[in-house]
């Protein structure tokens, strides 16, 4: 296998809205899910997986597919029925997320989940690792594409800026960074917390090359993929998502109350039929 088929984009509206409410589901099953966190990058994982990863489910260990590093692992919720849905394993294993001996946790483990390439818990070390896959890539001769999505919460921890500086330092031009910049974390906007804006120009200072585009565009996004050159010996390649935290349910978006959350009875019925029909235009809150 070669490139995935570029579906539609309806299909891929179908696909972001299917990790939506896929993530809802689950959470259910858990009692607790990171709805917010998913939310905002559905877009991203619909076009990344189902229209630009050189993939195939058929032959997970295949060397030369493309590698893809959920550093933000709480958005595994999301991730995992996009593995399903594609083949890498029956979909039913789903209904055991989070239950006693199931391989389906709050954060990915690669040595247990088909199809993931990166183990995540504590934030700050998927770049890091990207950076090895890359450099890997090179050495034994792969044209493989490494993908690294990033929360900007993230961006906080120093061994990020350590990875960024040794991509452009090495020329890793086949190492893309997506960044999920949806200027929330569990503690509160990120600005407050530590400040990371301009942040395309503090990465390209670092030698790479930076666009910034609304990760809730699909055609947008896909515009993004399409323009990564393929240069595996030039400037590292970033993606800037501007997206909104919870995307796609009122409640939820820009809140800082469902980074976490659980939904029962009638909320989880207003939120699934809220998903149902699509997204909705976004209206920020009024400042007070």
């Amino acid at each position: 296998m070669s490139n995935p088929p570029k579906t539609s984009l309806a299909d891929l509206e179908e696909r972001a809205k299917f990790v939506r409410t896929e993530t809802v589901r689950l959470s259910r099953i858990a009692g607790a899910g990171h709805y917010s966190s998913t939310f905002s990058c559905a877009e991203i994982l619909a076009a990344l997986y189902y229209s630009q990863m050189r993939i195939d489910p058929q032959n997970p260990n295949w060397e030369d597919r493309d590698r893809f590093i959920m550093s933000k692992g709480h958005a595994a919720i999301g991730l995992y029925p996009v593995l399903a849905d594609l083949g890498y394993f029956d979909p039913a294993e789903l209904e055991t997320y989070t239950r006693l001996g199931s391989k389906f946790g709050d954060h990915p483990d690669m040595k247990k989940v088909t199809g993931l390439d990166f183990s995540s818990g504590s934030l700050g070390h998927g770049l890091s690792v990207g950076v090895g896959m890359a450099l890997a890539g090179r050495t034994n001769k792969r044209d493989y594409r490494t993908y690294v999505m990033l929360g900007d919460g993230e961006l906080a921890e120093g061994q990020i800026w350590e990875a960024v500086m040794a991509g452009g330092h090495f020329q890793l031009g086949h190492l893309v960074i997506l960044l999920d910049r949806n200027s929330l974390s569990i503690d509160g906007h990120t600005e407050d917390i530590m400040r990371i804006e301009p942040i395309h120009h503090r990465l390209a200072s670092f030698g790479w090359d930076v666009q910034r585009v609304d990760g809730h565009d699909l055609t947008a996004v896909l515009d993004a993929f399409s323009n990564l050159p393929d240069a595996p010996d030039g400037k590292p390649q970033a993606i800037v998502f501007d997206t909104i935290k919870g995307r796609g349910v009122k409640r939820m978006e820009m809140s800082l109350d469902w980074h976490v959350g659980n939904l029962v009875g009638e909320d989880y019925d207003e939120v699934m039929a809220e998903l149902e029909a699509g997204l909705q235009p976004y209206e920020a809150e009024p400042e007070l």
